[in-house]
């Protein structure tokens, strides 16, 4: 049972609220049809009922709200407008990403792709499907968690006659089986042929909650359709046949010689016709609206007393989506699902090679930096600005393409997403760092012999350091983007370090230092109370050295200046409300 008590939308300016006081009931093993004109409130009761906008109210399913079921994609399905995920990831690719967020396992992205008929298309990409594709990917998208209640606005939008038949029916099937289904609709003739129960809203208010027959005969009535091209002639034939009979008949005329005829049928229109000799185009009986549905009347005391129940439910707080269930798996499926990852590595690496083997003919350029192919001109090596580049895209594909949207609302910002990102964007950063000092390496072997490459004697240094600094970019491309909302941000916050922190950490640490952390190790047993293996002295130390060289340092400051950004609008985001 999905029950909505007193949805109230928070108004905007002096505008009234889209909802005002919305009560009504879908029960289980029934389709429920909300039905409204253009601008009536449907779509922002739906995501009221959802927590997705503020307001007033509570939305009950079986009996909780929503904020308190532990997995929400097993108990409620949402297809809310397209499908939320990257053009370039395929339909297979985006429901196993989902699957990993429900919590279900990855083979339920085959069973749904079958059930929804896209069995065959689950290599073809996000952006090249149809609209009928598209509408069948979110209502797959909508089954992944096998949800008891399943919430669409406006199912069947865009899509042919045929591919309607097939939605409503996956829909009846849906709730034969016990389930609760409730969808948007602007068509009152779609709302009586495929519903079982039709609420009726008009100006965010509860106009009519009716079982289909009573729907249909309140607000709907036969009409007979014509066409032709004597249309005033017929017009005035049949209402003065009417009128001599005594009967109710209504005739509309309508553009390009259209007559729209109610209190009568196909045989009596036909006859009529053929007795004057006015020939007919069409002619074809119809279901017709009665009207818009306005709300009923009650003057200005009913206002007020709506009014005054529209303060007593509990506030709908918009509350943040609860993250992946399994965030790693989730992360890798999002990172390799498109080709944007494999495209930057390899862009890097062929670079790097190639500024590796340029670098190697001038003698000034000391080995490491060779390797690294890292000219004093720029600001960064290519593998660091890769790396940069792959950790903005983590968190910035997510608020342009989010894919966790297609069960509840925006990205969240819930600490298991954050550190499988974390994890995963460092394991990148690392692969790509030895990948492009092995490719380089290799490049100039293949160019000038074997003799150009020597090890130097501070290699573990050198590597521990050449690490640190790509890991560092790509989670300050990361931690940038996800404070931002935007990638653009987590890619100027790695060109920022090099940039703007590092000249400012010189001048800070202009003098120059008159002690060394060469006794670190042993200060630091001393202050822990307990014994350091004497391996760990080579990594303390290395460690040290790398951060306190200008680009380490200026990256641990930025690193701490986006945590803290980051926490803080977590922190804040959930104060609010």
């Amino acid at each position: 049972m999905l029950q909505a008590i007193g949805l109230t939308s928070t108004p905007r300016r002096d505008a009234p609220p889209a909802v005002n006081d919305l009560t009504f009931e879908a029960p289980p093993g029934r389709v429920t049809a909300l039905l409204g004109a253009p601008g009536s409130g449907r779509t922002t009761a739906l995501r009221l009922m959802l927590e997705l906008d503020a307001g007033r109210g509570v939305a009950y399913f079986r009996g909780r709200p929503l904020h308190r079921i532990a997995h929400p994609a097993r108990e409620v399905g949402v297809l809310l407008g397209d499908v939320p995920g990257h053009p370039s990831r395929t339909a297979r690719g985006q429901l196993r990403m989902l699957c990993a967020a429900a919590g279900v396992p990855a083979t339920r992205a085959d069973e749904v792709l079958e059930v929804v008929g896209l069995a065959g298309l689950g290599d073809q990409r996000l952006g090249t499907l149809s609209v009928g594709m598209d509408r069948r990917l979110g209502l797959a998208s909508a089954l992944l968690g096998d949800p008891h209640t399943l919430i669409l606005d406006e199912p069947a939008d865009g899509l042919s006659p045929r591919e309607n038949s097939w939605l409503y029916g996956l829909l009846r099937a849906h709730a034969a089986q016990g389930g609760t289904v409730l969808y948007t609709t602007g068509d009152p003739k779609e709302a009586a042929r495929t519903a079982d129960r039709v609420v009726t809203i008009g100006g965010g208010r509860l106009v009519a909650d009716q079982d289909v027959a009573d729907f249909a005969r309140t607000r709907l009535r036969a009409r007979v359709a014509v066409r032709t091209p004597h249309a005033a002639r017929l017009a005035a034939v049949v209402s003065r046949e009417a009128r001599a009979a005594q009967r109710s008949v209504e005739v509309v005329e309508e553009v390009g010689g259209r007559l729209t005829v109610y209190g009568s049928n196909c045989a009596e229109i036909g006859d009529t016709a053929y007795r004057h000799g006015v020939p007919v185009h069409r002619l074809a009986d119809e279901i017709g609206d009665t009207g818009p549905a306005d709300p009923a009347p009650g003057g200005a005391e009913r206002d007020d007393a709506a009014a005054a129940l529209s303060e007593l439910p509990p506030p709908i707080r918009v509350r943040p989506a609860r993250g992946p269930l399994r965030p790693l798996r989730y992360e890798l499926r999002r990172s390799l699902g498109v080709r944007a990852t494999t495209m930057i590595m390899a862009a890097v690496l062929v670079v790097s090679a190639a500024m590796s083997v340029l670098l190697a003919r001038t003698d000034g350029t000391a080995l490491p930096r060779v390797l690294a192919a890292w000219p004093a001109l720029l600001p960064l090596p290519p593998a660091a600005l890769g790396a940069g580049l792959l950790g903005a895209l983590s968190f910035g594909d997510e608020f342009r393409y989010p894919a966790l949207a297609a069960a509840r609302g925006t990205v969240p910002r819930r600490l298991g997403l954050l550190l499988a990102k974390l994890t995963v964007t460092a394991g990148f950063a690392l692969m790509l760092a030895a990948l492009a000092v092995v490719g380089g390496a290799q490049s100039l072997r293949l160019v000038y012999g074997p003799d150009l490459i020597e090890i130097p004697s501070n290699a573990f240094a050198l590597g521990a350091s050449w690490a640190g600094l790509t890991v560092g970019c790509a989670w300050a491309g990361l931690l940038a983007a996800g404070v931002f909302r935007v990638a653009g941000a987590g890619i100027a916050a790695v060109l920022a370090v090099p940039v703007l922190v590092v000249p400012l950490v010189q001048k800070i640490f202009a003098v120059p230092s008159a002690r060394s952390v060469a006794g670190l190790p042993g200060r630091l047993r001393e202050l822990a109370g307990w014994q350091l293996p004497q391996q760990a002295d080579h990594w303390i130390l290395a460690v040290a050295r790398v951060v306190a060289q200008p680009v380490g340092t200026a990256l641990t400051l930025s690193l701490s200046a986006l945590i803290c950004a980051y926490l803080f609008t977590s922190l804040r985001g959930k104060a609010r409300w």
